[in-house]
């Protein structure tokens, strides 16, 4: 850290928290002192307030924050797709999702099909169909929207 005597910014009181919570994970903080620590970051006004904060603590490697366009999962290397559109990870979390809303609106079609005593019009097709036709194109393709140079 600069100088003691220095007034710390809040990107610096941020920084100090976030490795609190880094300690308070691995075991060496209990929650009563991490909330503590962390109400005295965010008060503090100098570095040299900071650093006591941490000073009976080990040091531990800062690790770059990558961008999220940079950030793939293990499990999107394995099975080659790149995607990052939305919430999903990659094709197979797709297509996970996919079944399960896909099971999701069967039921309840299921359901009303059974209260009407007769099969209702099978509306789920507008839900599942289309949307297990993109799917499928991505899966077929290997994914449209892959980024150059992450396979």
């Amino acid at each position: 850290m600069p100088e003691p005597h220095l007034r710390a910014g809040d990107t610096d009181r941020a920084a100090v928290a976030t490795v609190l919570g880094r300690h308070m994970a691995e075991g060496r903080l209990t929650v009563a002192e991490y909330e503590e620590r962390v109400a005295r970051a965010y008060a503090a006004r100098t570095y040299g307030e900071l650093a006591e904060l941490t000073v009976d603590l080990p040091a531990t490697a800062r690790v770059p924050a990558q961008p999220v366009h940079q950030h793939y999962s293990a499990s999107a290397a394995v099975c080659g797709s790149g995607m990052r559109r939305g919430p999903y990870q990659n094709l197979h979390d797709a297509w996970r999702s996919w079944q399960r809303t896909a099971m999701f609106v069967v039921a309840i079609w299921a359901f009303t099909s059974i209260m009407a005593a007769s099969f209702i019009y099978f509306w789920p097709i507008w839900i599942i169909g289309p949307w297990g036709a993109v799917l499928l194109a991505q899966t077929l393709t290997g994914g449209s929207r892959r980024r150059s140079g992450h396979r």
